[in-house]
């Protein structure tokens, strides 16, 4: 059996991935303002059901953008995702990224009220005094924790970006997000993860740079 393969230069393969996601998208119906969003997810995992399953509130994008612009920070519930976001992107605008998962003092404080440490590390950076993004890829007990925060008046986010994979309680966290009064990005349903998380980060520090050109 002969294989064809497409003959695209190293420097063009994302290009031409990116125009592979568009031909086959068609006439989907795009929020306006977030189909790079979309692509990007679409292009992270070649799973076009996020075309369909992304959920953004209100003028999401343009409120995240300002949000990064004014030096927010980003919040993350896996090391993996905080080394999927592009740190030089964001620091040219004051902003760093965290992830306290692996924090000691993190695990003391599940231990001791016997809550994850995702829960946890929600706590340690409700303490910041920072705008904050919170990148959530993998625990849905991250979102419930921030919900409860938000509901308490102990934090106001400028963005959730709520894409937990998995079954337990994953569909369930992510409505939540959604009935907050916080600005969302959320993949709803059971998909999701921790590169979808930095993905979306990325996506909007290109949206930024590129308007910069």
């Amino acid at each position: 059996m002969k294989v064809e393969l497409e003959n695209v230069k190293p420097m063009d393969i994302e290009k031409r991935s990116f125009e592979i996601i568009t031909e086959e998208l068609g006439d989907t119906p795009l929020v306006p303002g977030t189909e790079l969003v979309v692509k990007r997810c679409i292009h992270t995992s070649a799973d076009f059901d996020y075309a369909k399953n992304l959920c953004f509130s209100q003028d999401v994008i343009e409120k995240a953008m300002d949000a990064i612009r004014n030096g927010a920070c980003i919040v993350t519930d896996t090391q993996m995702a905080k080394s999927g976001i592009n740190k030089r992107a964001l620091a040219r605008y004051g902003g760093e990224v965290y992830c306290f998962m692996s924090d000691e003092d993190v695990a003391e404080l599940a231990k001791k009220h016997g809550t994850t440490r995702a829960t946890a590390s929600m706590d340690k950076a409700a303490a910041l005094d920072k705008k904050l993004i919170f990148a959530i890829g993998n625990a849905p007990t991250a979102l419930v924790r921030l919900y409860e925060l938000i509901e308490d008046r102990k934090l106001s986010p400028e963005l959730i970006i709520g894409v937990p994979v998995g079954f337990v309680n994953v569909v369930q966290s992510k409505e939540l997000i959604m009935q907050a009064d916080v600005p969302y990005i959320v993949a709803r349903g059971r998909k999701g993860g921790s590169n979808i998380a930095a993905c979306i980060c990325n996506a909007l520090l290109y949206m930024i740079d590129n308007r910069r050109d």
